[in-house]
């Protein structure tokens, strides 16, 4: 009977990614109808042009804030009319980098705003510079992003519309090439930057403000209860509220904004699990009033979906710690054959998402025979290290469903935008190993085991799957090792 048990967990696993990627394939079929729309807006006037803030949230980033300082300070807007905030809540040399270089700017309107406390965080930054922004539109760059100077005056026109609450660009990446975990990280964000920002606002689904390289409309932002500090990614949260009060949202992906990936592990972590929690807290924050809501059903579909999509770690984690007993059964001939066949309707799923990631990236590469090679081997490597990481996410998921609270830990900046660069001498980088990444280490072991296992009994049915834990586990847990011990100056 146990053993039924463990399949149902292995079944249900599945059952939610292919829920999963049922949604991914509708985002998908809406994403080529995106791309038959014009989103450039008419060009407006100077004296037309509506007054606007720029926020610039910062903690300790001494490594990247006079770059981002320099790059804002070269955008093309009317002097008069722009106003730049630098939110700054650093502890250390960082605020006299700040304060010099902006003195290199006499006559740029920026405003120095320095807390003793970090009270929200980065929502507590960004609300408390919105009290005294004299901007009616408010644009937010982190301080790893380099904007184009042209930002400004191809994404403010949209707001004529008095509906438009805020508008979104896509990232672009400065360091994508610098290793194989930048370039992995680039494949990711290009899948939902292109298929899933335009497949959903396509069809008027609920899409998210990510935090950085968007303009909002400052009355949007009071309408929707201002920024909120009770989960960890108060850009998606404040998304939720204002598109509920009906306020539209638009995604510009021929805009782009320039941002270095994290090319360590560690740091990669601390950005995947302030996302990933923090999508979770947004799921019991919003997930309820989206469904009883009066939004078509395509749209509750697709903010469900939307909200859930970091729980895909639970399923996948739970589906690879099932997979192993599963496996036993079949090779001891405890589970029948037959279900083992009746499982390759999942393969629908795996379709599906690799569709999803082949039609974002070949795009952005204009369906090159290069980019065609490129896709071949990311896709196999960037699956295996997303289940590779599925310990450490699941546990911010659960996390996050659960109610427990931490601290927002922003994700270590390093500069480094060339192939080659010295990430170890970076004072910001966590070097404490989690306990999470043992038990990694340990999965990667077993699934090794497995694989030869596997091969010995000549039992191949779940040779891929395991050869590509073994492989995902091995590599976030080396490189997790590698990070987290590393010394400065090594």
């Amino acid at each position: 009977m146990w053993m039924y048990l463990f399949l149902g967990l292995y079944g249900l696993a599945m059952c939610f990614i292919l829920f999963y990627s049922l949604a991914q394939a509708g985002l998908l079929w809406h994403f080529f109808r995106f791309k038959r729309n014009c989103m450039a807006p008419a060009k407006v006037s100077d004296a037309g042009l509506p007054a606007v803030t720029i926020q610039l949230p910062v903690f300790n980033e001494k490594y990247v804030v006079k770059r981002l300082i320099t790059a804002v300070s070269e955008m093309k807007y009317p002097a008069q009319k722009l106003e730049i905030q630098v939110l700054d809540d650093s502890t250390d040399e960082t605020s006299s980098i700040i304060q010099e270089c902006i003195q290199n700017y006499p006559d740029i309107n920026f405003k120095y705003l320095h807390r003793k406390n970090r009270n929200g965080f980065k929502a507590g930054a960004l609300r408390d510079g919105l009290r005294q922004a004299s901007g009616d539109l408010v644009a937010i760059f982190d301080a790893d992003f380099v904007p184009d100077d042209q930002f400004l005056l191809q994404m403010v026109p949209h707001f004529s519309n008095p509906e438009i609450g805020m508008v979104q660009s896509r990232w672009g990446h400065l360091n994508e090439d610098y290793s194989l975990f930048t370039r992995l990280q680039a494949f990711a964000l290009d899948a939902h930057f292109m298929v899933e920002q335009m497949g959903r606002n396509a069809q008027q689904a609920f899409i998210n403000f990510n935090g950085t390289g968007g303009i909002w409309r400052k009355a949007c932002i009071l309408d929707a209860g201002n920024w909120q500090d009770d989960t960890l990614t108060e850009d998606l949260d404040l998304s939720y509220r204002a598109q509920q009060k009906g306020w539209k949202f638009l995604y510009r992906p021929d805009v782009v904004s320039p941002a270095e990936l994290p090319p360590v592990m560690s740091a990669i972590k601390s950005q995947q699990f302030r996302w990933t929690k923090g999508g979770a807290e947004c799921a019991v924050k919003h997930l309820k009033s989206v469904l009883l809501g009066s939004f078509p059903t395509k749209v509750k579909i697709h903010a469900a979906a939307h909200l859930l999509n970091s729980t895909i770690f639970i399923a996948v984690l739970l589906l690879s710690l099932s997979s192993i007993p599963v496996w036993w059964g079949f090779y001891q001939g405890l589970i029948p054959a037959i279900y083992f066949k009746a499982a390759a309707l999942f393969l629908l799923s795996f379709t599906v998402i690799a569709a999803v990631y082949f039609f974002a990236n070949l795009s952005l590469a204009n369906y090159s025979a290069k980019g065609l090679l490129r896709y071949l081997w990311e896709l196999p490597v960037f699956l295996s290290v997303s289940m590779g990481l599925s310990v450490h996410n699941a546990q911010a998921v659960w996390e996050g469903l659960s109610g427990r609270k931490s601290p927002f830990i922003r994700t270590p900046k390093y500069n480094l935008d060339e192939k080659t660069g010295p990430w170890v001498s970076n004072v910001y980088h966590q070097l404490k190993v989690p306990a999470g990444t043992y038990f990694e280490a340990i999965l990667a072991a077993v699934f090794l085991i497995l694989v030869g296992l596997s091969l010995y009994t000549a039992t191949y049915e779940m040779l891929l799957f395991h050869g590509m834990l073994a492989i995902g586990f091995g590599m976030v847990s080396l490189a997790s090792f590698r990070s987290y011990l590393a010394k400065p100056g090594a």
